[in-house]
């Protein structure tokens, strides 16, 4: 697909996003203790996630008919294929049965394994961001970057806590301990697609977490890229999508976040 066509793919596949956005705003506050399933530890599930899949799944395949999936939630038959859709329906589940804020909606497309597209709606605040290869990154039709011109002891940090994985605990702790020191200040909000679009639009200047899976970061990739940001595993490689470790920064500071994370990972 050349840039044209996939301006016109991304545009179309925001009005099929907000769509399955109104649609979990309705239901916010109504769903009831009976009505959640323990998928595993800390992983909670609704049929508000798997309904919102749902119109994703229909509304996607309409736009792009042969497409295949990879979803969070699994109500379609999970393929590769040269133009994949890797969808989280509802990330931050936790957040929304909770009522509260940040929870939103993930979307990328691959095309031939490549991240083309990028949709991330927060869907309480209704901002939108998307981005589309050697297009840009927007926010409701706004051009957004990440901030250039920082110090580490200038960068507000995003992160994950680890809520099922609790194997390098000790490494995670002993990297806060580092970055609460050094920068001003780590925040968490519990939903990583929108750690990454605020990354993407200069809210933060580095986000990093271990342990997620693609469906959480495939769309955030894409902002991040496209405004001008930098993406590794915590090794410095380019595993981020399938290795389950990523950081997500500024240049002006990336450097220096891989270095905190190789000297405790």
């Amino acid at each position: 697909m050349n840039t044209n066509e996939l301006e016109k793919l991304c545009k179309s596949a925001c009005d099929v996003v907000k769509v399955a956005g109104t649609f979990i705003l309705s239901q916010a506050g109504k769903v009831s203790r009976d009505q959640i399933e323990t998928k595993d530890h800390n992983s909670l599930v609704s049929y508000v996630d798997k309904e919102s899949e749902r119109i994703l799944v229909k509304g996607l395949s309409d736009l792009l008919p042969g497409s295949t999936f990879l979803t969070e939630e699994e109500t379609v038959e999970q393929r590769e294929g040269p133009l994949r859709w890797i969808i989280d329906p509802l990330d931050g589940t936790t957040n929304f049965l909770h009522q509260l804020p940040c929870y939103n909606i993930s979307v990328a497309l691959q095309v031939e394994d490549q991240l083309s597209i990028g949709i991330v709606l927060d869907v309480q605040k209704g901002e939108l961001f998307y981005a589309w290869s050697g297009g840009g990154a927007y926010l409701d039709g706004r051009p957004i970057s990440v901030r250039k011109d920082i110090a580490l002891s200038e960068a507000m940090v995003s992160t994950g806590f680890p809520y099922y994985d609790f194997g390098m605990t000790d490494h995670y702790l002993d990297t806060l301990r580092v970055l609460m020191q050094k920068t001003r200040g780590i925040r968490r909000v519990g939903a990583a697609a929108i750690d990454l679009a605020y990354v993407a639009a200069g809210r933060y200047d580095t986000f990093f977490e271990y342990s997620l899976q693609p469906y959480d970061v495939a769309a955030g990739i894409v902002l991040i890229h496209e405004a001008g940001g930098l993406v590794n595993d915590f090794q410095g490689n380019k595993d981020y999508l399938y290795g389950k470790q990523i950081v997500a920064s500024s240049p002006a500071i990336h450097t220096e976040m891989l270095d905190i994370l190789l000297a405790h990972f």
